[in-house]
């Protein structure tokens, strides 16, 4: 499995939901007000004739979650990104979810069609469903990428460099800083893989001969590096989202080809001074 999914609980409307933490909301609400932001650049692309603009989310779940501290029922992350899209009069032309679990694509498309998304998905691996997706895009159209994995090694490197290839593409990454700190013995012992699928090449970039809060600073370098050189550039702005006790879970950021993307991030993701990286 693609990190460790959470598990399912019956859902508010018939169909199964995810269990997750109360930081999801935050999350998702930091997607929305991107998608809410970029609606009037998006709206040249949607009008009749025009090329399109889609959404791909790889990792969508179930479409709907649990908040288990204080059992709330949210829409995940590509129901509120369409209903987002759709409140601001330039709904997505076309959505595009995947997973590894047909059961959590099969009520993500479901909650989805019956909000009237012109939705297609794939089930498999997120590598997977990029690379089956990428030749259905209009090379001309305008595209975002959600990509929301639950750990550091389901972010595979493979799916920004086939995204990268892509003309106009704007891809929204969450980095699990935890994996990053919890895994580093592992990967420094050569016992885990994470930092290699995460940013190839880490081991020959990397002092491994320091404190390990350098070698995560470094390794996290490196990837952004690999970003950059593909020309899809990582903004500075970082978003950090946190648990109950305040410990750093992951990273929000915006890799995208376009200056007006990252100004759109900066000001939805709103950092109040958040500059220093794990």
């Amino acid at each position: 499995m693609e990190g460790a999914i959470g598990k399912l609980v019956n859902g508010d409307d018939g169909l199964p939901a995810e269990d997750v933490g109360f930081w999801t909301k935050e999350k998702h609400a930091y997607l929305c007000r991107y998608v809410d932001m970029s609606r009037s650049v998006r709206s040249l692309w949607t009008a009749p004739r025009k090329a399109g603009a889609t959404y791909i989310d790889p990792f969508c779940g179930p479409g709907r979650a649990k908040v288990r501290e204080t059992g709330e029922f949210i829409d995940g992350g590509a129901v509120a990104a369409w209903k987002k899209s759709v409140a601001g009069g330039s709904p997505f032309t076309k959505v595009y979810i995947g997973d590894l679990d047909g059961k959590r694509v099969d009520a993500a498309e479901e909650r989805l069609r019956r909000l009237g998304a012109p939705v297609e998905t794939f089930v498999g691996t997120a590598v997977e469903a990029i690379e089956t997706l990428i030749p259905k895009l209009n090379p001309y159209g305008l595209h975002f990428a959600f990509l929301d994995p639950f750990s550091l090694e389901a972010l595979d490197f493979r799916m920004i460099r086939a995204l990268s290839g892509i003309k106009r593409i704007d891809i929204l990454v969450h980095i699990a800083q935890m994996d990053l700190q919890r895994n580093m013995g592992k990967n420094l012992s050569g016992d885990d893989e994470a930092f290699e699928t995460f940013a190839p090449g880490w081991e020959s970039a990397v002092n491994k001969d320091q404190a390990q809060k350098g070698v995560r600073q470094e390794v996290f370098s490196h990837w952004r590096t690999l970003v950059e050189k593909l020309g899809v550039w990582p903004s500075t702005e970082m978003k950090l989202i946190t648990g109950s006790k305040n410990q750093p879970l992951y990273w929000l950021l915006l890799a995208a080809k376009h200056d007006l993307a990252h100004k759109f991030w900066a000001t939805a993701s709103n950092p109040s001074g958040q500059t220093s990286l794990l």
